[in-house]
Protein backbone atom coordinates (compact mmCIF):
# COMPACT_ATOMS: atom_id res chain seq x y z
CA UNK A 1 0.00 0.00 0.00
CA UNK A 2 1.41 3.38 -1.01
CA UNK A 3 1.72 6.08 1.57
CA UNK A 4 2.57 9.76 1.74
CA UNK A 5 3.92 11.69 4.69
CA UNK A 6 1.25 13.34 6.81
CA UNK A 7 2.07 16.87 7.92
CA UNK A 8 0.98 17.85 11.41
CA UNK A 9 -2.39 19.58 11.57
CA UNK A 10 -1.91 23.35 11.54
CA UNK A 11 -2.53 24.56 15.07
CA UNK A 12 -3.76 27.88 13.72
CA UNK A 13 -6.85 26.20 12.34
CA UNK A 14 -9.82 27.18 14.44
CA UNK A 15 -11.51 23.89 13.61
CA UNK A 16 -8.91 22.24 15.80
CA UNK A 17 -9.31 24.49 18.82
CA UNK A 18 -8.52 22.82 22.14
CA UNK A 19 -12.12 23.02 23.29
CA UNK A 20 -14.47 21.89 20.54
CA UNK A 21 -17.35 21.67 22.97
CA UNK A 22 -17.82 25.43 23.11
CA UNK A 23 -20.44 26.70 20.76
CA UNK A 24 -19.21 28.80 17.88
CA UNK A 25 -20.37 32.39 18.23
CA UNK A 26 -21.68 33.78 14.98
CA UNK A 27 -20.41 37.31 14.41
CA UNK A 28 -23.10 39.94 14.21
CA UNK A 29 -24.29 39.95 10.63
CA UNK A 30 -24.92 43.67 10.62
CA UNK A 31 -21.29 44.20 11.61
CA UNK A 32 -20.21 41.84 8.84
CA UNK A 33 -22.23 43.73 6.25
CA UNK A 34 -20.78 47.07 7.33
CA UNK A 35 -17.29 45.66 7.48
CA UNK A 36 -17.42 44.39 3.91
CA UNK A 37 -19.57 47.23 2.59
CA UNK A 38 -22.20 44.82 1.30
CA UNK A 39 -25.16 46.43 -0.38
CA UNK A 40 -28.03 44.71 -2.15
CA UNK A 41 -27.07 44.19 -5.78
CA UNK A 42 -27.86 42.08 -8.79
CA UNK A 43 -27.67 38.30 -8.77
CA UNK A 44 -24.19 38.38 -10.34
CA UNK A 45 -21.91 35.94 -8.52
CA UNK A 46 -18.62 37.30 -7.25
CA UNK A 47 -16.03 34.71 -6.25
CA UNK A 48 -14.95 34.82 -2.63
CA UNK A 49 -13.08 31.57 -2.05
CA UNK A 50 -10.21 30.65 -4.35
CA UNK A 51 -8.48 27.45 -5.40
CA UNK A 52 -5.25 27.06 -3.42
CA UNK A 53 -2.35 25.53 -5.30
CA UNK A 54 -0.94 22.38 -3.66
CA UNK A 55 2.36 23.13 -1.87
CA UNK A 56 4.32 20.98 -4.34
CA UNK A 57 4.50 20.29 -8.06
CA UNK A 58 1.71 18.10 -9.39
CA UNK A 59 4.12 15.25 -10.16
CA UNK A 60 5.92 15.45 -6.79
CA UNK A 61 3.92 12.65 -5.10
CA UNK A 62 4.62 10.04 -7.78
CA UNK A 63 4.56 7.06 -7.69
CA UNK A 64 2.01 7.26 -4.84
CA UNK A 65 -0.25 9.75 -6.58
CA UNK A 66 0.17 10.52 -10.27
CA UNK A 67 0.28 13.98 -11.83
CA UNK A 68 -2.88 13.09 -13.77
CA UNK A 69 -4.70 12.16 -10.54
CA UNK A 70 -3.73 15.47 -8.93
CA UNK A 71 -4.66 17.42 -12.07
CA UNK A 72 -8.13 15.86 -12.08
CA UNK A 73 -8.74 15.85 -8.33
CA UNK A 74 -7.38 19.35 -7.68
CA UNK A 75 -8.11 21.02 -11.02
CA UNK A 76 -11.61 19.63 -11.47
CA UNK A 77 -13.13 18.18 -8.29
CA UNK A 78 -11.72 20.71 -5.82
CA UNK A 79 -12.41 23.58 -8.24
CA UNK A 80 -16.03 22.44 -8.66
CA UNK A 81 -16.64 22.57 -4.89
CA UNK A 82 -15.17 26.09 -4.72
CA UNK A 83 -17.22 27.29 -7.67
CA UNK A 84 -20.35 25.73 -6.17
CA UNK A 85 -19.69 27.43 -2.85
CA UNK A 86 -19.06 30.79 -4.50
CA UNK A 87 -22.33 30.48 -6.41
CA UNK A 88 -24.14 29.83 -3.14
CA UNK A 89 -22.48 32.81 -1.46
CA UNK A 90 -22.85 35.93 -3.53
CA UNK A 91 -21.65 39.21 -1.98
CA UNK A 92 -25.14 39.95 -0.71
CA UNK A 93 -25.41 36.65 1.18
CA UNK A 94 -25.40 36.96 4.98
CA UNK A 95 -22.61 34.34 5.11
CA UNK A 96 -20.31 36.30 2.80
CA UNK A 97 -17.07 37.27 4.49
CA UNK A 98 -16.67 34.35 6.87
CA UNK A 99 -13.37 32.51 6.93
CA UNK A 100 -13.68 28.96 5.66
CA UNK A 101 -13.32 27.62 9.22
CA UNK A 102 -16.13 29.90 10.41
CA UNK A 103 -18.32 29.01 7.45
CA UNK A 104 -17.98 25.25 8.07
CA UNK A 105 -18.90 25.69 11.74
CA UNK A 106 -21.80 28.06 11.10
CA UNK A 107 -23.34 26.05 8.26
CA UNK A 108 -23.01 22.78 10.20
CA UNK A 109 -25.69 24.38 12.37
CA UNK A 110 -25.30 22.06 15.39
CA UNK A 111 -25.98 18.92 13.35
CA UNK A 112 -28.65 20.37 11.09
CA UNK A 113 -26.48 21.39 8.11
CA UNK A 114 -27.56 24.23 5.86
CA UNK A 115 -27.28 23.82 2.05
CA UNK A 116 -23.91 25.62 2.02
CA UNK A 117 -22.34 23.13 4.43
CA UNK A 118 -21.53 20.42 1.88
CA UNK A 119 -19.54 22.68 -0.42
CA UNK A 120 -17.86 24.51 2.48
CA UNK A 121 -16.85 21.23 4.14
CA UNK A 122 -15.60 19.78 0.84
CA UNK A 123 -13.48 22.87 0.15
CA UNK A 124 -12.01 22.69 3.68
CA UNK A 125 -11.48 18.93 3.36
CA UNK A 126 -9.65 19.31 0.05
CA UNK A 127 -7.47 22.18 1.33
CA UNK A 128 -6.54 19.95 4.29
CA UNK A 129 -5.93 16.99 1.96
CA UNK A 130 -3.34 18.81 -0.17
CA UNK A 131 -1.59 20.32 2.85
CA UNK A 132 -1.36 16.97 4.66
CA UNK A 133 1.02 15.36 2.15
CA UNK A 134 4.53 16.11 1.03
CA UNK A 135 7.01 14.60 -1.43
CA UNK A 136 9.37 11.95 -0.13
CA UNK A 137 7.15 10.98 2.75
CA UNK A 138 6.02 7.61 3.98
CA UNK A 139 8.63 7.07 6.66
CA UNK A 140 7.88 5.97 10.19
CA UNK A 141 6.86 9.00 12.28
CA UNK A 142 9.25 10.29 14.90
CA UNK A 143 9.20 11.14 18.59
CA UNK A 144 5.87 11.76 20.30
CA UNK A 145 3.69 10.74 17.37
CA UNK A 146 5.36 7.32 17.10
CA UNK A 147 5.12 6.81 20.88
CA UNK A 148 1.40 7.65 20.80
CA UNK A 149 0.81 5.28 17.85
CA UNK A 150 2.62 2.47 19.68
CA UNK A 151 0.60 3.18 22.83
CA UNK A 152 -2.72 3.12 20.96
CA UNK A 153 -2.07 0.42 18.35
CA UNK A 154 0.83 -1.65 19.69
CA UNK A 155 3.11 -0.87 16.74
CA UNK A 156 3.36 1.30 13.65
CA UNK A 157 2.66 -1.78 11.51
CA UNK A 158 -0.59 -2.43 13.40
CA UNK A 159 -1.56 1.23 12.96
CA UNK A 160 -0.96 1.07 9.20
CA UNK A 161 -3.07 -2.10 8.93
CA UNK A 162 -5.96 -0.65 10.98
CA UNK A 163 -5.76 2.69 9.18
CA UNK A 164 -5.74 1.06 5.75
CA UNK A 165 -8.65 -1.21 6.69
CA UNK A 166 -10.68 1.77 7.95
CA UNK A 167 -9.83 3.89 4.90
CA UNK A 168 -10.83 1.12 2.49
CA UNK A 169 -14.28 0.91 4.07
CA UNK A 170 -14.70 4.66 3.50
CA UNK A 171 -13.40 4.83 -0.07
CA UNK A 172 -16.82 4.96 -1.69
CA UNK A 173 -17.96 7.70 0.66
CA UNK A 174 -14.93 9.90 1.37
CA UNK A 175 -12.21 8.63 -0.96
CA UNK A 176 -9.58 9.12 1.73
CA UNK A 177 -9.10 8.85 5.46
CA UNK A 178 -7.12 10.61 8.14
CA UNK A 179 -5.90 10.03 11.65
CA UNK A 180 -6.44 12.55 14.40
CA UNK A 181 -5.34 13.01 17.98
CA UNK A 182 -8.19 13.18 20.47
CA UNK A 183 -6.78 15.51 23.08
CA UNK A 184 -9.37 14.81 25.77
CA UNK A 185 -8.82 11.05 25.58
CA UNK A 186 -5.15 11.33 24.58
CA UNK A 187 -5.58 8.77 21.83
CA UNK A 188 -5.11 8.62 18.07
CA UNK A 189 -8.12 7.59 16.06
CA UNK A 190 -8.76 7.17 12.37
CA UNK A 191 -11.75 8.08 10.32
Amino acid sequence: MASCYLNPIPTSSRLFSPDLSTKFKIPKLLHRKKRFGVLPRSSKVTAFYGLKTPPYEHDALEPYMSKQTIDVHWGEHHRNFIEGLNKQLGKDDILYGYTLDELVKVTYNNGNPSPEFNNAAEVWNHDFFWESMQPGGGDIPILGLLQQIEKDFGSFTNFKEKFTEAALTLVLVLAWGWASFEERRETISHC
